[in-house]
């Protein structure tokens, strides 16, 4: 801390009298002696001039004296004020040392919180991926609930432990057989028949915990995306996935990639009823359908793109019944439809754009019976109808685009029975001006 060093203000004073009276003394001497010391006769009698004159001199002298003091003073007083702005300054120094060392310490402390919760996320992590590779399906159910908690408390990490949870149902897996009651053979060894028993069990078993974690997915994508614990807006990878049932009804894809790129659905139920596609990326292509029910009745399609190109629809039905296309873009280019039932009965199409070109329509039933088609554009082009049963009875095309350029009619039946056609969609001009074989139009 600076000190301040001064004398007395008497002794100051008595100094700087003495200095001044010397200094004028020798001045006084100084002129003397230049001047030869002349000698001084004292008059007889003192006139008033004279007196005057020696209290002129005296008043001069008295106000020299109090300049003197008054300088001392104010000199003083400076260097006091002086000191005070130093005492300040380092005062505000000492506080902002004080602060950084206090905000250091906060800084440390916080760096130190951090580093235990991200050692402490880290082995929660780590326990749970190794109750996931357990041989046990008690523990890996365990394992299940354990990943989608730390998802729920690890912002950060969020997306690795959706990534673990999807990874585990891209796992190679074999939907269990139904029981069959058929009689086993007599000679049927019993070390067989225990196996096979044993193995039915175990996929009963897995079968539960992948479908437990398809429904913690779907749980946490029905929250409100400002929710905290909502996995809204993250990718989700289900390449290659088995889906033997599941529900995701009422869940919102609202941003990243969702991939259900070659995945099987080969039988049970997979529910996304009522399910928001409006925004990112949803991708089913190369997608099979092969067996069981996959519902989107009701579903929207409001935004982003979802495709199912080269998507195979071969047995079991897929239901969009009553799903809301009104904007972005969904892609069934190159899909082929041949077997089962794939209804978009009551499907409303008001805008974006929903393509079937180059779609193979070869078996089945695809209905289309009282869709509504008022706004954006449906796109047939190019696609190839030789099989099964094709229906848009009952739909309305009262705006919007609907086009079967260079389609081909080579067989099964295409029907746009009672369908109310203000805005009739476009074919291509026929040689003979009457529709191809097994394409009815409401005319006829």
């Amino acid at each position: 801390m600076p000190a301040l060093r001064l004398w007395s203000i008497r002794r100051s004073i008595a100094l700087v009298i003495a200095t001044a009276v010397l200094v004028v003394g020798a001045l006084v001497a100084g002129a003397l002696w230049y001047a030869g010391w002349p000698s001084l006769h004292r008059a007889s009698t003192v006139t008033a001039a004279t007196l005057f004159d020696l209290l002129k001199l005296v008043f001069s002298v008295v106000a020299g004296v109090g300049g003197v003091a008054a300088l001392v003073v104010a000199y003083r007083r400076q260097r006091v004020a002086e000191h005070a702005n130093k005492l300040a300054e380092f005062a505000h120094g000492l506080a902002h040392a004080a602060d950084l060392r206090a905000e250091a310490g906060e800084g440390r402390a916080k760096i130190e919180t951090d580093r235990n919760g991200i050692r402490i996320f880290n082995e929660r992590f780590a326990k749970a991926s190794e109750q996931l590779g357990s041989d046990k399906a008690a523990v890996r159910l365990a394992g299940v609930y354990a990943m989608a908690g730390l998802a729920d408390d690890w912002r950060d990490g969020r997306q690795t432990c959706i990534d673990v949870l999807c990874a585990y149902l891209r796992m190679p897996y074999t939907p269990p057989q139904e029981a069959s009651n058929e009689a086993p053979p007599e000679q049927a060894d019993d070390d067989a028949s225990a196996a096979t028993s044993e193995a039915a069990r175990t996929a009963r078993e897995e079968r539960e915990v992948r479908h437990t974690v398809i429904r913690l997915i779907g749980r946490h994508l029905r929250l409100a995306e400002e929710d905290a614990n909502s996995w809204c807006g993250f990718d989700y990878d289900f390449t290659g996935a088995v889906f033997d049932g599941g529900d995701l009804s009422g869940v919102t894809f609202s941003g990243g990639r969702v991939s259900f790129d070659g995945a099987t659905f080969g039988g049970g139920r997979v529910s996304f009823d009522g399910a928001r596609f409006s925004g990112g990326d949803v991708s089913f292509d190369g997608a099979t359908f092969g067996g069981g029910l996959v519902y989107l009745g009701g579903a929207s399609f409001g935004g982003g793109e979802v495709y199912f190109g080269g998507a195979s629809f071969g047995g079991g039905e897929v239901y969009f019944g009553g799903a809301s296309f009104i904007g972005g873009r969904v892609y069934f280019g190159g899909a082929t439809f041949g077997g089962g039932l794939v209804s978009f009965g009551g499907a409303t199409f008001g805008g974006g754009e929903v393509y079937f070109g180059g779609a193979s329509f070869i078996g089945g039933r695809v209905y289309f019976d009282g869709a509504r088609f008022s706004g954006g554009r449906v796109s047939f082009d190019r696609a190839t109808f030789r099989g099964g049963k094709v229906s848009f009875d009952r739909a309305t095309f009262s705006g919007g685009e609907v086009s079967f350029d260079r389609a081909t009619f080579s067989g099964g039946d295409v029907s746009f029975d009672r369908a109310d056609l203000d805005l009739p969609p476009e074919f291509d001009r026929w040689p003979d001006g009457r529709p191809p074989e097994g394409l009815h139009l409401p005319h006829e």
